[in-house]
């Protein structure tokens, strides 16, 4: 019993640790070929040697752990070590006082009997890993599942199966020591409207909540990643008050209050956008929950671009992510809302 106790506090403490204020996630866990995507559309070419040097650039910046409570590592990243100090980066992360995530799903596949719909797989021999995961110093882990809106989309059963998977990961995650991060992304790709945004986040959180409860997760011990309430991208626009208000909306109807934090991701949007309508949700203060951010893109692709166009400068490309960093953070204070 103590030692399931003592695990539980560390759980707890450590979610509480993601989420503190003014502090966010960095999420630097894209898969090699998602990165290598990026680095060739900037004419960078993709190795084991640069993927490390730009994570390492990353995550070394000057002043960063002021602002950022840990980064989410891809499973190449993880295992490697930095060229500057020679250490593992789980170790590198904790000596910066950084806690140490890593992505464990394996990607979303199709769903069979849906029509083209995605489920997150992963789940063969998780236990095994995230217990090498831990030992090797991560403290926390992340899924994402993936659920699109178009006609008759997300179905019943790609919104189940997916809930399932997420909630499965999440208390072996425990089991382990690791703290879950459960990310319902709902994409931003279509044309639906804000409305219809609203009534399908509204139905993938409840059924996820369902299923992490089913298996007893612990809420204290576990962070919600959920997409922002938005139009489709190529759907009516939406002001950031009126996505603020849908999202904290949403949230307070399906997230319950014990849930450690909320750490949005910015699915697609663009740096400013991201950051803006994050401000217009800390507007709505009081809220039940942490509410911070969890971003990959929109802290990094400014940054990389500074990276591929000035030869790979460490000091220049630091100095532009702890910008984008400090933006975000300042998104994090409450503020009047001058149009509500």
């Amino acid at each position: 019993m103590a030692n399931r106790l003592t695990a539980i506090n560390e759980l707890v403490d450590n979610a509480r640790a993601l989420v503190e204020h003014p502090k966010g996630i960095l999420a630097a866990d894209e898969s090699s070929p998602t990165l290598t995507k990026r680095f060739t559309a900037l004419g960078i070419e993709s190795n084991e040697q640069s993927r490390r040097a730009w994570r390492e650039t990353l995550v070394s910046t000057p002043g960063l752990p002021a602002f950022v409570s840990g980064a989410i590592l891809y499973d190449e990243t993880f295992n490697q070590r930095t060229f500057t100090s020679d250490e593992a980066f789980p170790d590198y992360l904790a000596r910066l006082g950084l806690l140490c995530g890593i992505k464990v799903d394996t990607g979303a596949k199709p769903l069979a009997g849906t029509d083209g719909e995605l489920v997150t797989e992963g789940l063969d021999n998780l236990g095994p890993r995230l217990e090498r995961y831990y030992d090797k110093g991560a403290r926390f882990a992340k899924w994402r599942a993936v659920l699109r809106i178009g006609v008759g989309q997300p179905s019943p059963v790609c919104i189940a199966s997916n809930a399932h998977a997420l909630a499965r990961y999440a208390r072996l995650c425990q089991e382990f020591g690791l703290v879950p991060i459960v990310e319902p992304e709902v994409l931003m790709e279509g044309t639906h409207d804000l409305d219809t945004n609203i009534a399908v986040t509204r139905t993938v959180l409840t059924a996820v909540f369902e299923q992490l409860r089913s298996f007893d997760v612990t809420l204290t011990g576990m962070i919600l990643k959920p997409s922002m309430v938005t139009p489709g991208d190529a759907g009516p626009a939406a002001t950031p008050e009126e996505i603020a208000q849908a999202t904290i909306a949403c949230y307070r109807d399906t997230v319950p209050a014990s849930v450690a934090g909320i750490a949005l991701l910015s699915g697609g949007q663009s740096d400013e956008a991201a950051t803006t309508n994050l401000a217009a949700m800390h507007a709505m203060d009081p809220l039940p929950w942490p509410l911070t951010f969890s971003f990959g893109r929109a802290l990094q692709d400014t940054p990389l671009k500074v990276w591929a166009s000035s030869g790979q400068d460490r000091e220049l490309t630091q100095a532009s992510l702890m910008s984008r960093v400090v933006d975000t953070a300042a998104a994090l204070e409450p503020r009047d809302l001058v149009t509500l």
